[in-house]
């Protein structure tokens, strides 16, 4: 296993290496000038020329991807021309925040979707078989934008329960990942359940319960284990797009994190910044689904890694 981990890990490196160009032509191609925003609307046209030539904007392309990714090998992501600190230090205080809201979506997301679509499987066609699925439904349909100012007006200003933003507290985490949880919860219970359903038509399910087997026990230790490849499956691709999906809650719920920090670097036009975010979000992606392979044989032995 640690021999597949380590040529999986290598493999990544190309694919990083597309990816990054791929971001940075991306990101030279947005509309606006940001050495003209930097030296202001006022400014001469020889003021803007000065300071694209200090941001480094007026060398070719090819070269400024060249000395990218120089400063990418070395660690250098450069300075941010928003607020003149380094890409790492901007970064970094933004870095816990999405962290914090993905884990926490992600976590009572996973326990009441796959809660759900196991009893949904169980109670197949009765009705909390079509209650599950309609929460389900529920969850898919709702457009997380409208769901996070929902819950705002309900919790936040009638009820006056939870804060309407940032992050003053843990309460503050509530309903931001509620937003970010909720379509996640569906594609998980929906997916739980017709891989439930699948394993249950099974003989070897069937003929546990012909032996008398108490029904909790076969449902837990032979259908839901043999279908826990596929939902883990489901559940990593999901985890990686929720951290960087994190844009709508946090701009919604006024949070500092990630997401906030790209919808304003790009408004800034800040290439580095929004060239390493894009980047972190790819690798983090990719090294999620490296981890999900992995997982599958520490689920079931008898996957081999040749």
């Amino acid at each position: 296993m640690g021999r597949y981990f380590i040529k999986r890990l290598i493999s990544t490196i190309p694919l990083l290496l597309v990816i990054s160009f791929l971001v940075f032509m991306f990101i030279h191609m947005i509309p606006g000038d940001p050495a003209k925003l930097i030296a202001g609307q006022d400014s001469t046209q020889a003021e803007v020329e000065t300071v694209r030539k200090q941001l480094g904007l007026d060398q070719p392309l090819l070269k400024q991807y060249g000395q990218y990714m120089k400063g990418l090998v070395t660690g250098d992501l450069g300075d941010s021309i928003r607020n003149g600190k380094s890409v790492v230090e901007t970064i970094a205080p933004r870095l816990k925040p999405t962290i914090m809201l993905t884990v926490s979506a992600m976590i009572w997301a996973t326990i009441i979707g796959v809660a759900l679509g196991i009893i949904s499987a169980v109670f197949h066609g009765r009705i909390l078989d079509y209650v599950g699925m309609i929460i389900a439904i529920s969850g898919i349909s709702v457009p997380s934008f409208w769901l996070g100012l929902e819950l705002i007006q309900g919790f936040s200003v009638a009820l006056n329960w939870l804060p309407t933003g940032g992050l003053d507290s843990w309460q503050s985490y509530i309903l931001p990942s509620l937003t970010m949880g909720a379509g996640i919860m569906a594609i998980l219970a929906r997916f739980t359940r017709s891989s439930m359903l699948e394993t249950m038509r099974e003989d070897y399910v069937r003929t546990a319960l012909a032996k008398g087997l108490k029904e909790s026990l076969v449902v837990m230790r032979h259908a839901f284990k043999n279908s826990l490849i596929e939902i883990i499956t489901v559940a990593g691709l999901q985890i990686g797009g929720l951290l960087s999906g994190s844009v709508m809650a946090e701009t919604v719920f006024s949070i500092p994190g990630l997401g906030r920090l790209l919808v304003d670097s790009i408004n800034f036009r800040d290439y580095k910044v929004v060239q390493a975010l894009l980047l972190f979000f790819a690798a983090e992606y990719i090294f999620i689904n490296l981890i999900v392979d992995v997982l599958y044989g520490v689920i079931n032995p008898k996957v081999r890694y040749d």
